[in-house]
């Protein structure tokens, strides 16, 4: 499990497809918009069936998380202030939050992604893009 920051705001975790841990983990507050976790459980362990019950929320900011079903891609990462901080290669089975900040992509690969995120989604009021960063790139 890798974690992402700009002096203190989270830009983005990332559990590789290797990651393995007994339980159950959150990797996000309560507080956070979009939240992540990850569960190992055994042969006959039972969740006890329950529902979500309406809740209003007002969501501030867009969060992605993307599944890398196939392939490999380059994710390059931004502050606020559109400046480039570093990238990570992601590989089938590798999960990343997008949680802060801004990024970008490249498919090293062909690949195939699932990408879930709050909605509803409106792309005129969501999203600001930026020039391409033209490299090097830290990895």
């Amino acid at each position: 499990m890798e974690e992402i920051y700009c002096e203190s705001q989270l830009i983005a975790i990332i559990i590789r497809h290797s990651y393995s841990t007994e339980g159950i983990e959150f990797y996000t507050s309560g507080e956070s918009s979009q939240q992540l976790g990850y569960m190992n459980r055994p042969n006959g362990f039972k969740i006890q069936p329950h529902r979500h019950l309406f809740n209003r929320r007002t969501v501030t900011m867009t969060q992605e998380t993307l599944f890398v079903r196939a392939g490999k891609i380059r994710v390059d990462f931004f502050s606020d202030s559109q400046q480039y901080l570093k990238s990570a290669v992601l590989i089938t089975g590798d999960v990343i939050l997008l949680a802060g900040g801004g990024h970008g992509f490249e498919m090293l690969e062909r690949s195939e992604i699932i990408e879930v995120k709050q909605g509803p989604y409106d792309a005129d009021k969501d999203k600001i893009r930026f020039d391409t960063f033209p490299g090097p790139y830290i990895i």
